[in-house]
Parts: C-alpha cells; structure tokens; sequence
C-alpha cells in the first residue's frame, strides 16, 4: 500500500490518503508486484474520478478467512447500471468521460485477485462516493510468475 501511493505522488497530491491497516493481520501469500498494481490502479482511479481535496480511504480488515481490503473515494460514484460489468475488458464506468483510459485497470485488478485466490466487487455507499472491496485468502502460495527470457544478443524473435 505503501509502495503504491509514493509511486501515485503526482496523482495523489489533492488527496489526501487515509490508511487504516490494523497490527495483527492474517498473513497472506502475494505477488508483491502484482499486488502493488492493483493497489495502484484503485488508488488512481480514486483519485482521478474524486474532486480535488476529497480524501481517499484505504481500509483493511483481517478475519478467519484472510484480508479485506477497501479503496473507497468521494466522488460521484460508479454510474447506474454499471456495476455488473465493471470488471469486464475495455469497460469504461461513464462511456464518455473525459477522463483519460481505455477501461483496462479494473479488468487487471480482478484478474490479479483471482489469480490470488480472492475476490473482488464495487459498490456506491450510500453515503456517497465508490468502493472497491476484495478479498485475500490467508495461507498460500502467491501465483508463480515464469521469469522473461533474456534476448542476450538483443535480436528479438
């Protein structure tokens, strides 16, 4: 999480980022870079679809089953009827926003908890705002990730 939003510093410089982490967590097994991208990819979107000076909440919960993890913002919210298919390739929350993306970051985000062995949802609090929940399963073994092949001779194929 920590990680995430050093490397968001840009984006996140109108927001301010609350992140409530409790001391005793259930360990969980991650790929500590994808795992990274997903915290970033929900952080960003919180912040790119949040007003200036609306905070961000990250929130994290432990239980029997593993993690819970939230990335809540004050913005408008995810746009009605959107939901069931904000996980999907290429979807986009408002078709025409002017904010800039193709709908890839949520898509990448599901694939990446899924691969985790979790799982993930939004909702619009009725409070206001979106959130972004998933679920880490505690105990084992992160997905194994096959390392690239170096090209020593930099021909390509």
């Amino acid at each position: 999480v920590g990680a995430s939003i050093r490397m968001l510093d840009d984006a996140l410089r109108e927001h301010p980022v609350k992140v409530t982490l409790p001391p005793e967590l259930p360990l969980v097994a991650v790929d500590a870079v994808l795992m990274e991208r997903v915290f970033c990819n929900l952080i960003e979107n919180a912040a790119k679809y949040s007003p200036a000076g609306a905070p961000i909440a990250v929130n994290v919960v432990g239980n029997a089953d593993g993690l819970v993890i939230e990335v809540c913002d004050r913005g408008p919210g995810f746009p009605p009827g959107s939901l069931p298919r904000l996980f999907e390739l290429f979807e986009r929350g408002a078709a025409e926003s002017p904010i800039a993306g193709v709908g890839l970051g949520l898509a990448i985000c599901r694939a990446i908890v899924e691969a985790h062995g979790g799982q993930i949802g939004a909702s619009n609090p009725a409070d206001g705002g979106a959130c972004v929940r998933f679920t880490l399963p505690s105990g084992g073994e992160p997905p194994r990730i096959e390392p690239e092949l170096a090209d020593p001779a930099g021909v390509g194929s």
